[in-house]
């Protein structure tokens, strides 16, 4: 795909269909296979990307099959600490949404690295994920989960501590989960979100649109990654978003309230599947893989979610790893606490 944005009303719609046709294809060929990890070439670009790049301390298990409903009839896949509360610890929840045409499986490698750092993975198993609905259904499952003795998550859960994070049409949902969730969500983390321009042609659930409304959010956070060779999810526009709305990161970025505290960047090389890469890059149309993803995306969560002082280090304004790591491209944020 061309990295040029368009410019008329007509070349921009058109432009849209084609990103989400090219988005579509990706993710419907890609595999779910998920090998040991080899030594890999990656190496991180900081201590702290360093850090949390590595495996954490928790053996992870993981339920499929198993977990269900959505309000629109699908299950759950979860990926969570095998020793569930083990020193009376409570586990953030962070809630998955997947790409187009694509299921948790095909992220099985990430997720899993999620929950090695003791994060408790809930992933709907839908290929439309956009508008959060499931997003937040995921969260309430969980919530119920914890308050029933029957269920392996009882009592074990930090229902105050919740995430949403989701890949291309997922990066939707994650953020409307935030925006639409009543506070069910403090954070949000965005991949490969493609331009505003895609989301009419994604269908509503439940009355809910797809479209983001950056401007309208009053809480929480917002980490906002793409690649630098994604051309469905651009860092940077050509033309301002008052011609043209917001058809990059920067935009979206621009877009959010300065109450709201945010960050970018671009993982520079990747391409718009490369999230769902398995090291070694055996996936389909993978051009980087997951690695650089995972030191920052976990770090990000550990500071929101667990208040990790180290890993927050990574993203505050001026000073943090990401802005300076030269495997990143287009970095800013506002964080400051």
């Amino acid at each position: 795909m061309s990295n040029r944005t368009v410019l008329s009303g007509r070349r921009l719609r058109r432009g849209a269909r084609v990103a989400l046709t090219c988005v579509a294809l990706f993710v419907a060929v890609t595999t779910a296979v998920t090998p040991a990890r080899s030594e890999p070439a990656f190496a991180p670009g900081g201590a702290i990307d360093a850090t949390y790049y590595a495996a954490g301390p928790w053996a992870v298990a993981k339920r499929t099959g198993v977990d269900c409903c959505s309000s629109t009839g699908d299950g759950y896949d979860i990926w969570y600490p095998r020793d569930l509360g083990a020193d009376g610890r409570r586990h953030p929840v962070i809630t998955w949404g997947n790409g187009t045409l694509a299921h948790p499986g095909e992220y099985a490698y990430l997720l899993s690295h999620l929950a090695s750092w003791g994060f408790v993975v809930i992933a709907v198993d839908r290929t439309d994920t956009g508008t959060g609905v499931q997003m937040l259904d995921a969260v309430d499952y969980l919530n119920r989960a914890n308050s029933d003795p029957d269920s392996v998550f009882h009592d074990r859960l930090d229902t105050h501590a919740v995430g949403a994070m989701g890949h291309s049409q997922g990066g939707f949902g994650a953020f409307n989960a935030l925006a639409r969730g009543s506070g069910a969500v403090s954070t949000a983390v965005t991949v490969e979100m493609p331009w505003s321009a895609v989301c009419s042609s994604l269908p509503s659930v439940a009355g809910q649109s797809p479209c983001i409304e950056p401007a309208a959010l009053t809480s929480g956070s917002v980490l906002l990654i793409n690649g630098s060779a994604d051309g469905a999810s651009l860092s940077t526009q050509p033309l301002p978003a008052e011609l043209i709305g917001p058809q990059s990161m920067s935009a979206y970025y621009d877009s959010i309230p300065t109450s709201v505290p945010k960050a970018r960047a671009a993982l520079i090389g990747a391409d718009h599947n490369d999230i769902q890469g398995q090291p070694g890059c055996t996936n389909f149309a993978c051009t980087a893989g997951v690695d650089g993803y995972l030191g920052y995306l976990t770090a990000w969560f550990m500071d929101r979610l667990r208040g990790d002082s180290i890993a927050r280090g990574a993203f505050l304004a001026g000073t943090g790893e990401i802005l300076h790591n030269t495997h990143w491209s287009d970095q800013a944020s506002t964080i400051t606490r």
